[in-house]
Parts: structure tokens; C-alpha cells; sequence
């Protein structure tokens, strides 16, 4: 008989340690389980982060594209003025320089020209052709003379005065007064025509159109 009980109670600590058995695989699988559903849920998760990244790189890289582009045109423009100006600046020094060496004209016949065209414009009949010191050799004798014939004006009175402290080549007319001054020396007169010249020659040699710089028409 207690043979019996003895075999009864084996056999159920056995079953009692086959179940704790199968419910500790149970419990194993279990959480194999949830861990693989968790590393497949990051690993979703991360692909759609890195998806969402990609995203806003290749947005950040088309709007940034977009910008560049939208720069060409103005970068180009602005390129295009400073080379025209860089161009035209280069005009304007080789006509200072031409002039500054008499290159391609007589000096004496300029300066009658000037201080003609001057006096043509201004009121009066008496004028001083102011000159510098150094000119007297190539202008020599007879200035005055020449002038008055050349505005063919009656009565009218032409002086010349060799002065030492006018710059530069060209002539300075006044009326007798003082009230009137036509400064028509060569550097002179060129600052005061470059700004409508710098037009001419701009669209002349098509740097420009017409309607882009503007100003008076020739």
C-alpha cells in the first residue's frame, strides 16, 4: 500500500514539473515573440524616420536648387553691367589719354573751336580767352583773331591771357564782367559730355539696348 502512494506521488510531482515545464517554454516563446514584434516594430519605425529624412533632404536640396537657379539670371546680369561699365571705363581713360597727348588732332585748331563755340553761346561782345602758360609756344600768335572770325559776330572784342595758374589743356572763356565762364579746357569738357557720351557708345556698339540705359536720345 505504501508502495502505491509512493508511485501516485511520483507521478504527479512528475506532471506537476512537465506542466511547469511547458508553461515556462510557453512563457519563452511568449517573449521571443515580443521581442521579435518589438525589433520589427523599431526597425519600422527607423525605416520611416530615415524615410521621412530623405524626405526633407531632398526637399531641402530642390528648394536650395530652386534658389540657385532663381540667382542665375541676376548673377548673369550683374556679371553683364560690370563689364559693360569695366568697358566703357576703358573708353573713357583712352579718350583722356588721347587727349591729354593731342592724339588725332590739332591743338591749336581745338582751341579755337572751343573758345568759339563758347562765346557763340554766351551774351555780350568781350570776352578773355583764359589759356595755360604752358600752351603759348604751340598756340602761338594771332588766337584772337582767328576766334573772332570764326563766331563771325560784329563788334566783337577777343582777348587772350597766358595764365599760369589755369591747368591743363583747353581754354576758359569769361565776358569782360565776370559774369559769364564757359570752362571748355579738354578734361573738362569731357566729364561734362561722358554721361551722355557713356549712352551713345553703349548702344552704338550694342553693350546695350536702347530702352536699358535711358536717358537722352542722340
Amino acid at each position: 500500500m505504501a508502495t502505491t502512494n509512493q508511485d501516485s506521488a511520483g507521478i504527479l510531482r512528475e506532471e506537476i514539473l512537465a506542466e511547469a515545464r511547458r508553461e515556462s517554454q510557453e512563457i519563452l516563446n511568449r517573449a521571443r515573440q515580443d521581442a521579435q514584434d518589438v525589433l520589427a516594430t523599431a526597425a519600422a519605425g527607423a525605416d520611416k524616420v530615415r524615410e521621412e529624412q530623405l524626405d526633407r533632404a531632398r526637399a531641402e536640396a530642390a528648394r536650395r536648387s530652386e534658389l540657385i537657379l532663381a540667382t542665375v539670371p541676376v548673377e548673369a546680369g550683374r556679371m553683364r553691367i560690370a563689364r559693360v561699365e569695366s568697358l566703357l571705363e576703358s573708353v573713357h581713360e583712352e579718350a583722356r589719354q588721347r587727349l591729354l597727348a593731342h592724339d588725332g588732332f590739332e591743338y591749336r585748331e581745338a582751341v579755337i573751336t572751343l573758345a568759339a563755340d563758347a562765346a557763340t553761346q554766351m551774351a555780350g561782345v568781350a570776352y578773355v580767352m583764359k589759356v595755360s602758360e604752358a600752351g603759348r609756344t604751340l598756340l602761338g600768335d594771332g588766337l584772337a583773331e582767328e576766334v573772332t572770325h570764326r563766331v563771325g559776330r560784329s563788334a566783337l572784342n577777343v582777348t587772350v591771357s597766358y595764365e599760369p595758374d589755369v591747368m591743363g589743356d583747353g581754354v576758359i572763356v569769361e565776358d569782360a564782367e565776370g559774369r559769364q565762364m564757359w570752362d571748355n579746357r579738354f578734361l573738362k569738357r569731357l566729364e561734362r559730355m561722358w554721361p551722355e557720351l557713356r549712352r551713345h557708345i553703349a548702344v552704338q556698339v550694342s553693350f546695350v539696348p536702347k530702352t536699358e540705359l535711358g536717358g537722352n536720345k542722340q
